[in-house]
């Protein structure tokens, strides 16, 4: 019998596994891998399979299996060598060291204290590859040929790195080594130098596996800050284990699960209020914690005093992580641990927030990138995202295919970091797009690659609204061909050519109606509106025709007559930015999302009070005269709950009605605000009181990261429609 494995099967020690049984049976035949697939040849394949189950590899992910009656003759069993026959795709994503190569590490034996260990259960992956099929030969294992000793442990069947493409050993293997600010090379053990400067308060970068961190201990955070030019931006850390995490954050089961998983993502857990860690996270009730996933970060940690580090990606701001070595060299730290393994593929950390037990990704990366969802819908098509939080997504065979997380798409390194992301996966999966969708909005860098891409590829190029891409991204997730959506963002481009973000549309795949929206505030001098919170505040008095200080009479005589010739938004981020700003919690926006984040903590203490009712006239609802109720008497914590509870009151209202004459029971909510706990919660709770289900991400990322899903599901829809 043939039998052919279709999934995560190759890199996870498949073919070894196959070669246990098939030898613990008598069985003979042969195991190779064909592209991404695992081709078995047996002469008693059901034997085979149902033997199969007891040595199935952790990581392995089998989505098919594929059974072709035939002769299979001779004796013993082979594992033989790749071909390159299958297009479909199986690349297992990088995956924290595992508990039995840790204590390896640990041990006496010949990789004591190396931080390049792995196995065929845990390791880098994606970050090495080249190619498929996953061998040696097509990651930079390559350039390391093995030495007499991991040659053997690689063809002995008892061993368990059996056929480990990137087995290694001190001897043969890569090697870190430690250099200066001045980039001259420092004696001594590396990564003991290393974590002794830690702790004396030095500022380090550390290669990784998919890029490069900057680290120091916490109490170096404000000689971090003023290095890397990041005033208030919150940073993660990493965590020696557990326990440590308990000096500086409380954590639910969920979050622990996810912390302690393969994959080790930073998740934002809520904080203890300590002076420390109100510096590494101003103003903000949460903090983003990761445990210790690779060799050299444990090795690090065996030889710290602290029981935490600040970790955070080394790049130039708004440009992507660093990955060579003299990139680093140009950041100006105080020293670099480096190593002479090329950075194949760019990683950056994966970042969630659980709510209600779902993970809301904010950064899809590390650990959970390569992956891919299904969708039923044939055809192949590329989606190039948005501009911000960017990621791109390439359709074949019923699948979307997610890049790693890109960065923000205004600066150019970074388009070309998503073109390359997406050409590594159209390369991987054999895809020749018919189609390649961008978003609406005319002035995003990256529309140039996308119709350069259809050009290329003689494929159709389409435009998809914002907002309705975020409707398809969940509806591509809940697999639910229409729906009706709270889409509330920071800004998106309209069809009417305004700025959207605070929308109830009811969607399918082929189109979207806009049942509601909040009330258009005019965006002052367009983006300076965006960082100048001032211009938010004074365009909502002039509207409420109350006073406003912020500026002299010459610069708000400019501002009036910008009232009626602005772009006009609709935004539910906006709104919140001028709540922070008004309720004096935030002044100004220093990174993106600053003033809604700072006032998060004010939401989950805040109670209903009167004098914030709104109201919806012809769906449009109001906001701006809500801001005259604050300052009266009110606590700040009441008059944020009590503003946004009734914004929110009514675009639930509004798409509930709309549900009940579709005989609809969902509600979804999508776009960068539902990272919001307490909003979340409101619409949770609002949602239920009327009878429906509420519906959050879990797997699409809940921003603009995951805008490139949506467009690419609808682009589908409309090639085989």
């Amino acid at each position: 019998m043939r039998i052919i494995f279709k999934g995560i099967v190759q890199g996870v020690g498949f073919r070894p596994a196959v070669y246990r049984t098939a030898v613990s049976l008598g069985l003979a035949g042969a195991v190779w891998n064909d592209g991404s697939d695992v081709v078995v040849d047996v002469d008693d394949g059901e034997r085979f399979l149902e033997g199969f189950e007891r040595h199935r590899p952790p990581l392995a992910v089998i989505e098919s299996v594929e059974r072709i009656e035939r002769d299979v003759g001779g004796e013993g069993f082979r594992i033989l060598g790749s071909s390159t026959g299958s297009d479909s795709v199986s690349v297992p994503a990088d995956t924290a060291i595992c508990a039995e190569c840790l204590a390896e590490m640990h041990g006496a034996g010949r990789r004591n204290s190396y931080p390049f260990i792995s196995c065929p259960d845990c390791g880098p992956r994606f970050t090495l590859l080249h190619g498929l099929p996953y061998d040696r030969e097509r990651t930079v294992m390559h350039r390391f040929p093995t030495c007499p000793n991991c040659s053997q442990e690689f063809s002995s069947a008892d061993d368990r790195r059996l056929h480990h493409q990137t087995i290694c050993c001190p001897v043969c293997g890569p090697r870190y080594s430690l250099f200066d600010r001045y980039g001259s090379q420092l004696i001594g053990d590396p990564i003991r130098k290393f974590a002794g400067n830690l702790d004396i308060g030095m500022i380090g970068i550390l290669k990784g596996w998919g890029g490069m961190h900057i680290c120091c201990i916490p109490e170096s955070v404000e000689e971090l800050r003023e290095q890397s030019g990041r005033r208030y931006k919150p940073f993660a850390i990493m965590v020696r284990d557990l326990d440590s995490l308990k000096r500086y954050a409380t954590v639910t089961n969920d979050e622990r699960r996810e912390l302690r998983s393969a994959q080790a993502p930073i998740v934002l857990v809520n904080k203890k209020y300590t002076r420390i860690t109100e510096n590494i996270s101003p103003g903000l009730d949460n903090i983003g914690v990761f445990l210790p996933y690779s060799g050299v970060q444990h090795l690090i940690f065996d030889n710290l005093r602290a029981d935490a580090l600040i970790m955070t990606s080394a790049n130039v701001p708004g440009e992507p992580m660093v990955t060579g070595d003299d990139e680093a060299l140009r950041l100006g730290a105080d020293m670099y641990l480096l190593h002479d393994q090329p950075i194949v593929n760019r990683a950056d950390d994966s970042v969630m927030r659980i709510f209600d037990g779902n993970r809301n990704f904010i950064r899809r990366s590390r650990g959970h990138i390569p992956s891919m969802l299904d969708t039923g819908l044939r055809g192949s098509a590329v989606a190039v995202g948005a501009q911000e939080n960017l990621a791109g997504a390439v359709a074949k065979d019923g699948r979307i295919h997610f890049t790693q997380h890109i960065g923000d798409g205004e600066n150019l390194g970074v388009v070309e970091y998503l073109e390359s992301a997406l050409r590594l996966n159209l390369e991987l999966t054999g895809c020749t797009p018919g189609i390649v969708a961008a978003d609406l909005h005319p002035g995003y860098t990256n529309r140039r690659l996308a119709k350069r891409l259809a050009e290329e590829y003689d494929a159709e190029f389409i435009e998809v609204q914002h907002h309705w891409a975020h409707a398809a991204s969940l509806m591509a997730e809940k697999h639910i061909d229409r729906g009706v959506f709270l889409t509330l963002d920071g800004t998106g481009h309209g069809d009417d050519r305004q700025a959207w973000g605070g929308e109830v549309l009811y969607a399918d795949l082929d189109g979207y109606e806009r049942l509601a929206h909040l009330e258009y505030i005019p965006l002052l001098g367009s983006e300076k509106a965006l960082y100048d919170l001032r211009r938010l505040k004074f365009a909502v008095d002039t509207i409420n025709g109350t006073d406003n200080d912020s500026f002299n009479e010459r610069e708000s005589a400019v501002l009036r007559k910008m009232m009626d010739r602005s772009v006009m938004t609709s935004s539910m981020g906006r709104i919140l930015d001028t709540l922070a700003y008004s309720l004096d919690i935030c002044r100004e926006r220093t990174y993106d999302g600053e003033p809604a984040m700072r006032l998060e903590r004010y939401l989950a203490k805040g109670e209903l009070v009167p004098g914030f009712e709104t109201r919806t006239r012809n769906g449009v609802v109001g906001t701006a005269h809500l801001f005259t109720g604050i300052g009266k008497g009110v606590r700040s914590e009441d008059a944020a709950y009590s503003l946004v509870h009734g914004i929110m009151e009514e675009l639930v209202e509004a798409a509930v009605e709309r549900a009940e004459s579709e005989g609809l029971k969902e509600i979804g909510i999508t776009g960068g605000v539902s990272y919001n706990g307490p909003i979340c919660g409101m619409f949770a709770e609002m949602v239920g009181a009327r009878g429906c289900k509420p519906l959050f991400h879990d797997l699409v990322p809940n921003g603009d990261g995951g805008i490139s899903t949506g467009q690419a599901i609808i682009a589908l829809k409309r090639i085989g429609s």
